[in-house]
C-alpha cells in the first residue's frame, strides 16, 4: 500500500516542479521557430531581388550596348571638336570665352561626359557588369553607374555574435568532418553537410546553423522532468533568439539598402512598367535613341561651326535640340502650374 501511495506522488511532484519552466520554454521555442522562419524568408527576399538586379543589368547590357557605343563614339568626337575650336582657331578673348562657357555647360548639364586632368574613363569600365560587385549600368550613357557595395558580413560586425556563430561552427564542423567518418558513404554525405555549414559560417548566418543542428538531431539532449535542464535550455535559446533577431533585422536593412540603390529602385520601377504592359528594356532603348538624337544634333551643331558652315554668332545662340528642350520644359512647368490653379 505504501508503495502504491509513493508510486502515486512521485511523479506528481516532478511534474508539478517545473511547470513555470515549461511554460516560458514552450513560448521561447515557439519564438525561436517564428524567428527561423522569418529569416529564411527575409534572406529568400533579399537573394531573388539581387538575382533579379543581375538579371536586369544583364539584359540591358546585352540590348543596349551598341547604342550606348554609339553615344560615346559621338561624345568623343564633340570634345575633339571642341578641342580644336579652342586650341587652333583664331578667335577673340571673349569669344573663345563664350565658346568655353558652351563647352563647359554642356558638360554640367550632362549631355556630353565631362572631361577633366585625370585619365578619360574608358566605355567597359563604366558598362562592365560584374557579378561579384553587382555593377549594374542604368543604360544612359551621362549616369554615374555604381556598384552595389559589398555587404559586411553580420559575424564581422558583432563580436558577440560572432563567437556565437564560430562556436556552433566549431561545433557541427567537429560532428560533420569528413574525415571522421569511417564509410564513404557517410563520408560523401558529411561532405554534403560541410558544405552548407562552411556556407553558413562564411556568410555568419546563425540560423542556417541552428537549422542544420536540427535537420540531423544533434542538439543537446534534454531531459524534460530536470528543471535544471529545462532551465538551461531556455537561458540558450533566450541568447539564440537575441541573436536571431539581430540576424533578422540586419536582413531587412540589406533588403532597404539594395532597394535605395539607383539599381534597385530601377528594379521597382520595371516592375511597375510592367504591370501596365510595357517592356522596361524597350522603354530604355526608347530613352537611349531619343539621346542619341540630341548628341548628334549638338555633334553636327559643333561640327559646322568647325568647318565654318555656321557664324559665330549663330553659334553662341547655343544648339536648336536643346533651346527647343528647354522651351519645351518652360511649357509642361507652366501647363502644371496652370491645373495646380485650377484644382
Amino acid at each position: 500500500m505504501t508503495r502504491r501511495t509513493s508510486a502515486h506522488k512521485s511523479p506528481t511532484a516532478t511534474t508539478l516542479a517545473p511547470s513555470t519552466v515549461h511554460i516560458r520554454l514552450e513560448g521561447l521555442e515557439t519564438q525561436h521557430q517564428r524567428l527561423l522562419t522569418q529569416i529564411k524568408k527575409k534572406r529568400t527576399e533579399v537573394n531573388n531581388f539581387v538575382e533579379q538586379m543581375r538579371s536586369f543589368a544583364t539584359q540591358i547590357y546585352q540590348r543596349t550596348t551598341p547604342k550606348v557605343k554609339k553615344i560615346n563614339a559621338i561624345d568623343e568626337e564633340i570634345h575633339t571638336l571642341f578641342n580644336e575650336i579652342l586650341t587652333k582657331k583664331k578667335l577673340a578673348k571673349q569669344t573663345k570665352h563664350k565658346i568655353a562657357q558652351i563647352y563647359h555647360n554642356l558638360q554640367v548639364a550632362g549631355i556630353i561626359s565631362e572631361k577633366d586632368d585625370e585619365e578619360d574613363t574608358e566605355f567597359d569600365e563604366l558598362f562592365e557588369f560584374n557579378e561579384q560587385e553587382n555593377e549594374i549600368p542604368h543604360g544612359h550613357r551621362q549616369q554615374q553607374y555604381q556598384p552595389q557595395p559589398e555587404l559586411e558580413s553580420p559575424s564581422a560586425a558583432r563580436t558577440d555574435e560572432s563567437k556565437k556563430i564560430r562556436s556552433y561552427f566549431l561545433r557541427l564542423a567537429e560532428i560533420f568532418h569528413p574525415d571522421k567518418a569511417t564509410d564513404s558513404e557517410t563520408q560523401m554525405r558529411h561532405t554534403e553537410i560541410m558544405k552548407e555549414i562552411n556556407k553558413a559560417y562564411q556568410e555568419g548566418d546563425l540560423a542556417r546553423l541552428l537549422e542544420i543542428e536540427k535537420k540531423h538531431e544533434v542538439g543537446e539532449v534534454i531531459d524534460s522532468n530536470s528543471e535544471d535542464d529545462l532551465t538551461r535550455k531556455c537561458i540558450r535559446l533566450e541568447q539564440q533568439n537575441e541573436f536571431l533577431q539581430t540576424q533578422y533585422e540586419t536582413l531587412k536593412k540589406e533588403l532597404r539598402s539594395f532597394k535605395k540603390t539607383p539599381e534597385g529602385a530601377m528594379v521597382s520601377e520595371c516592375k511597375k512598367v510592367k504591370k501596365k504592359g510595357f517592356d522596361p528594356i524597350d522603354e530604355i532603348s526608347l530613352q537611349i535613341e531619343s539621346q542619341i538624337e540630341i548628341i548628334s544634333e549638338i555633334r553636327d551643331y559643333v561640327k559646322d561651326f568647325h568647318s565654318a558652315k555656321m557664324t559665330i554668332k549663330e553659334f553662341l545662340c547655343g544648339p536648336a535640340v536643346l533651346r527647343s528642350k528647354n522651351q519645351s520644359m518652360i511649357e509642361d512647368f507652366l501647363d502644371q502650374i496652370l491645373e495646380e490653379m485650377g484644382e
